[in-house]
């Protein structure tokens, strides 16, 4: 099987960086919920959601639950968005405490990965530290109607998008030219695979641990 997290890390880059750049103050406005929950419901959500399926399958266990999480998030991010399209629900003015409390969930997470991808690669690591920390700033701005907050968290959710298209680029040439073409800052805990494998060949047997 192709390594998941290839698609994974793009389905999490493009869905991130429409997110941020809206939160960022790029683009939008009162309209924008109808332009945002498809593209993050099914390019970051079904896309990195799967990937996680997939990583499970090939015994990545850090993958699965960043890849499992996140997309699961951004598929409720995206549903949140249509329900207040349709008029289902109206966004609190001032303080949306409930969504920072999403992000109080997503950062205790993302911070347990950031831990855990210190043991992967550098690359992953800055990509879920930076996700970690605009989860922390996120929750902040949207339990305090902090507006700064919510600028600056989209900043670093916009860092964090760039660094997972580096990384799911690097992986992307890796996987065709059979060998690291971009530094990752990888680390060698596979206990002797061969360097630059992340998966095999078109009939190769054998199940490979990680990507």
């Amino acid at each position: 099987m192709a390594a998941p997290s290839i698609l994974g890390l793009y389905g999490f880059a493009g869905s991130t960086f429409i997110v941020a750049s809206n939160l960022a103050g790029w683009w939008g406005n009162d309209t924008s919920a109808q332009y945002l929950f498809p593209f993050a419901a099914f390019f970051g959500g079904m896309a990195q959601f799967l990937a996680g399926m997939w990583a499970y399958r090939a015994r990545d266990g850090l993958a699965t639950a960043m890849h499992g999480t996140w997309g699961a998030f951004w598929l409720g991010y995206g549903l949140l968005n249509l329900l207040v399209v349709v008029g289902a629900i109206t966004v609190p003015t001032g303080a949306f405490v409930a969504l920072g409390y999403w992000f109080i969930a997503l950062a205790a997470i993302t911070w347990a990965g950031a831990a855990a991808a210190w043991y992967e690669s550098m690359a992953l690591t800055a990509v879920l530290t930076l996700l970690a920390a605009g989860c922390t700033i996120a929750a902040i701005g949207y339990t305090t109607d902090g507006s700064w907050a919510i600028t600056t968290a989209g900043w670093l959710f916009m860092c964090s998008a760039i660094a997972a298209w580096y990384v799911a680029t690097a992986l992307m040439l890796q996987s065709v030219r059979g060998e690291a073409v971009l530094p990752v800052g990888k680390r060698d805990t596979a206990g002797g695979s061969a360097p630059g494998l992340i998966q095999y060949r078109a009939g190769e047997p054998g199940i490979r641990h990680g990507q």
